[in-house]
């Protein structure tokens, strides 16, 4: 039964969120009319969801757990600021019923479902218990006790919450006890619920979901199907609308099958219904999630529609037509951008976003603005990048083109990594698409190839220039017979494995004379143009332009080659920034919050065991022994924040 809402009409909204979320929902809200109160915490004091709100209040407190998922605060929050209406977002308390039926409970409109929904949905396992009374296929649970060689691969996930906190794969039976316990720690911190449950794990399946929408007079939409199987760490990476490849009448499965689950639990708002499609086209039930998805645009995209608009005129008690929403046209897909670097174990980055420029013809949903502090406390997604177009390839064709050209100066990011899978043979083929994607594809993607190196020397080349230019017509430009320039780059990346591994330090050797340009290792490059911040070179007759910023030691260059972003490393380097051999540094910012355990100074460790756990943004980082060896020093303990470089131990031959 659906609960009957009051009309209403509402004049402000506060967003229980942050970030990206927070941003996209204040846009709608303006556009409607009504006024947006924010929530902040210390560390996201100047945010731009903080700064663009027409109220803010303060939620004391850098850690989740003492600011956006403190529900009575957020509540207090709302009636101080005078809002009439809660959105909670996605994450944090979005999926939570207690916080709904708070908000609702201090006069407040919930833009969400009921809380009985929610709560119905909210465990996983009892999830699964009502969709099969609802004859939802689903995947049978696995005893953990009981599982067998014969049962692997097993996958262990949290009851409660999701984007993939909590969720372990196991292809060893040895090592399923140790996950649980890892899955069970994660999810705790993550949802405060430490309960797991286990499950067979579908190879090569691919992960497809229903956007549902619901209103308070029994109408549910089903708005299209979406493919979410490029995943990391079993988050997701690349989206599309609809989902390629299905058979009509799996899709009619699907989207009856959502609609089922919808009306069982007497849902309202938009929801999303989460299936697993294994190779042989059988669908499974993973879950519901009782929120707008971080992917909602690729379906706005296709049904030109405002889904935030529909939440707020569904809480104010409008109705959906009975018909059923627009029919979708053409093809989107949205690339997450996160500050992570692939190729170092997805190790999420810190540091300032000095330029975010994305090409126009693509939808930006973005959480952080030029200048902002990308911190260690949150999900490193800096924005979501959306392309619509009337075919799927000519989707994927503009979105990897933004992608490429877009500017991006500050910590590493996943961007060629993107741009690498939307072009990737498997992606264009959508019936070879499934979750296994990067697991096959991870090392092909991040390996610096023979025309990448050239392009990154090339633009070492142009930042030498550059830095030179000034001190002559043509930056350095001498009458006689001299030693050449020499200036040298270390590609970012470089020291920990990452995105340009193999580039490692770029010695740049040249001279200007009145014959022009004279580089060592490029030639027949000519210079044709030089200025502070760009350079003009014809490579094999062609010309090409590079764009080059500075910020401090940090050099960014882009051309249509491709971004590259190096370090100007000094004359001489100083001594005293060696590091003793076999020391462990913090790749990241982060806390330690487990030690293996029984682990002492003085214990022998092997290459590869685990010696402690960081979490930082929202996950935990596995930190290894690099060989075989004594464990000599273990300076750190349990619960303290480190910042990048700190040591965490030295293991010694």
């Amino acid at each position: 039964m659906i609960p009957s809402v009051p009309p209403v009409v509402l004049s402000s909204v506060l967003v229980a969120n942050r970030g990206e979320i927070a941003r996209r929902v204040f846009r709608t809200c303006r556009e409607l009319g009504m006024s947006t109160v924010a929530v902040h915490s210390d560390a996201d004091a100047d945010a731009p969801h903080a700064r663009e709100a027409d109220a803010a209040v303060r939620l004391p407190g850098d850690a989740p757990a003492d600011t956006y998922l403190r529900g009575d605060l957020i509540v207090k929050a709302a009636l101080d600021a005078g809002a009439d209406a809660v959105h909670p977002g996605y994450g944090f308390l979005s999926e939570n019923a207690g916080f709904a039926a708070a908000v609702a409970d201090a006069g407040l409109v919930w833009i969400g479902p009921p809380p009985a929904a929610i709560e119905a949905m909210a465990s996983k396992t009892r999830a699964k218990e009502l969709m099969a009374d609802a004859g939802v296929p689903l995947l049978a649970p696995v005893d953990p006790a009981a599982a067998t060689e014969a049962d692997l691969p097993l996958l262990v996930k949290a009851a409660a919450g999701g984007g993939g906190r909590g969720m372990r794969r196991v292809d060893q039976l040895g090592n399923l006890e140790d996950e649980l316990t890892a899955a069970q720690a994660e999810a705790a911190a993550a949802f405060g619920d430490g309960e797991v449950f286990v499950e067979p794990y579908v190879v090569d399946g691919r992960h497809v979901e229903v956007q549902i929408l619901a209103d308070a007079h029994g109408t549910v939409w089903a708005l299209g199907t979406r493919d979410c199987s490029l995943q990391r760490r079993h988050q997701k990476v690349i989206e599309e609308a609809p989902a390629p490849a299905l058979p009509d009448a799996l899709r009619a499965t699907l989207h009856d099958a959502a609609v089922q689950a919808a009306r069982a639990i007497g849902y309202r708002g938009a929801g999303t219904v989460e299936f697993l499609v294994s190779a042989d086209g059988r669908a499974y039930f993973l879950e519901m999630n009782t929120r707008l998805q971080v992917e909602h645009p690729v379906t706005e995209a296709v049904h030109q529609l405002d889904l935030v608009a529909l939440q707020l005129r569904i809480a104010e008690g409008e109705a959906l037509d009975p018909a059923g929403p627009p029919e979708p046209s053409g093809h989107a897909v949205e690339a997450r951008l996160y500050a992570e670097d692939p190729a170092a174990g997805w190790q999420p980055q810190t540091g300032t976003l000095h330029l975010l420029d994305v090409p126009g013809g693509v939808r930006l949903d973005s959480g952080v603005t030029d200048g902002d502090t990308i911190g260690m406390h949150y999900d490193p997604m800096l924005a979501k990048v959306i392309a619509w177009a009337p075919t799927r390839a000519e989707a994927v064709r503009r979105l990897a083109h933004a992608l490429e050209r877009a500017r991006i100066h500050g910590p590493v990011t996943n961007r060629d990594l993107l741009v690498r899978s939307l072009r990737h043979p498997e992606f264009a083929t959508p019936d070879r698409l499934d979750t296994g994607f990067y697991g096959r594809n991870l090392a092909e993607l991040t390996t610096r190839d023979a025309t990448r190196a050239a392009h990154e020397g090339l633009s070492a080349l142009a930042a030498a220039l550059t830095a030179a230019h000034g001190r002559s017509r043509f930056g350095g430009y001498r009458n006689v017979v001299s030693q050449p320039q020499v200036r040298s780059y270390e590609a970012a990346g470089a020291r920990t494995g990452g995105e340009s591994e193999g580039g490692g330090v770029h010695e740049i050797r040249y001279r200007l004379d009145r014959d022009g340009l004279r580089a060592e290792d490029f030639p027949g490059v000519r210079l044709l143009a030089l200025a502070p911040d760009r350079a003009v070179l014809e490579v094999a007759g062609l010309r090409r332009g590079f764009t080059v910023a500075r910020y401090h030691d940090r050099v960014y260059v882009d051309s249509p080659l491709g971004a590259h972003a190096f370090t100007a490393l000094p004359r001489f380097p100083d001594p005293a920034d060696r590091t003793e051999p076999g020391s462990l540094l913090a790749p990241m910012p982060g806390t330690v919050v487990r030690i293996a355990p029984g682990l002492t100074e003085g214990d022998r460790v092997e290459a590869g065991q685990p010696l402690l756990w960081l979490e930082a943004m929202k996950m935990e980082h596995r930190i290894t022994a690099p060989a075989a060896g004594t464990l000599t020093s273990l300076p750190v303990r349990t619960g303290k924040q480190v910042e990048v470089g700190t040591l965490l131990a030295v293991v010694t031959d």
